[in-house]
Order: C-alpha cells, then structure tokens, then sequence
C-alpha cells in the first residue's frame, strides 16, 4: 500500500480538502452538541418547535403522510427504548450472572439506567423531525394514502406497545422516571 492510500488522504499524503472540510464540520457539530447538554428544557422546546413546524408544514401542504406517519413509529420505537431498562429483567430471571433490579423491598437499591440515554433520545428524535422536514421538499415521498387509516393505525400501535410497556414495568417493579 502506497503512502497516498489511506482514507482522506491525498497524493501527496496530506488530507485532502474535502477529507478536512467534513472533519471540520463534525468537530463544529459535536462542539454544539456539547455546549448545549446541560440546557435540558431548551432543547426539547426547540425539539418541539420543530415538531410545530413541521406539523404545519404538513397540514398547510395537505400530503408527506406517509413521511409523518414513519416519524411517528420512529419517535415511538425511541420512547420505548427511553422507558426500557438498559439491562431487560426478564433475560436476567433465570441466570445470576448480572446486575438485576430488585423486586423485594428488602433488596439493594439499584438506580435505574436507560436503554436509551435522554441526550441520545433529544438528538435522535430532533434529527428524524430535520430528516421528516427535508422529505417534505420532495415529491416522490408524498405517496397519496388515506391519512385516518394511518392515524387510526397509529393509536392502536401506541396503545398496544404501551400497554406492554406498562405491564413490563409492573412485573418486574421499575418506575423509569
């Protein structure tokens, strides 16, 4: 392999252009994300701002319900993992090997650890609305569908899925919150 082959690297064996452009570019990002960590309420306000304006977007444009719909089961699909325990109780009932929560009152107290972190589940959730928002600017994701049957689906899924949720959570004694 000669000096020039690497990844982002030029003839000559410095990094090309766009190779540091796009390093730049992360950096920035993750310098953004960064600073604003510790503002919590600040975040999901604009999260939900976005969730707005994407909302109006959508009904003034009256079309992208598939778009919305697939952004609805993505947001759900993360909320689930936000309320789930990062180590599931009921693979952990019959072996003794790792750490548990506990279910008798007379037990170690264990926190409660995520599947999904709250700043990862801001992040994920804020870029599937900005992915949902740039889908909107195209025609070929505005798939004509009857839009109640979607909703009417969706109400039935986040029902059952909490419903679930909800028993997990009283079987085996965690609250998430």
């Amino acid at each position: 392999m000669s000096e020039g082959d690497s990844v982002g690297e030029s003839v000559h064996g410095k990094p090309s252009v766009v190779y540091r452009f796009f390093t730049r570019l992360g950096q920035i990002y993750q310098s953004w994300l960064d600073k604003s960590t510790p503002y919590t309420a600040v975040r999901w306000v604009v999260t939900l701002g976005l969730s707005f304006v994407y909302m109006i977007r959508v009904y003034l444009l009256q079309g992208w319900y598939i778009v919305t719909y697939a952004l609805g089961i993505y947001h759900l699909n993360l909320f689930i993992a936000f309320l789930s325990p990062k180590v599931d109780p009921s693979l952990m009932e019959d072996s003794d090997d790792g750490p548990s929560l506990p279910t008798k009152q007379n037990e170690e107290f264990r926190p409660f650890i995520r599947r999904l972190p709250e700043f990862k589940f801001w992040h994920a959730a804020t870029k599937g609305i900005l992915v949902a928002m740039v889908c909107t600017f195209f025609d070929a994701f505005n798939v004509p569908v009857f839009w109640p049957i979607l909703v009417m689906y969706f109400i039935m899924l986040f029902c059952i899925t909490m419903k679930r949720q909800i028993k997990h959570m009283i079987k085996y004694r965690y609250i998430p919150f």
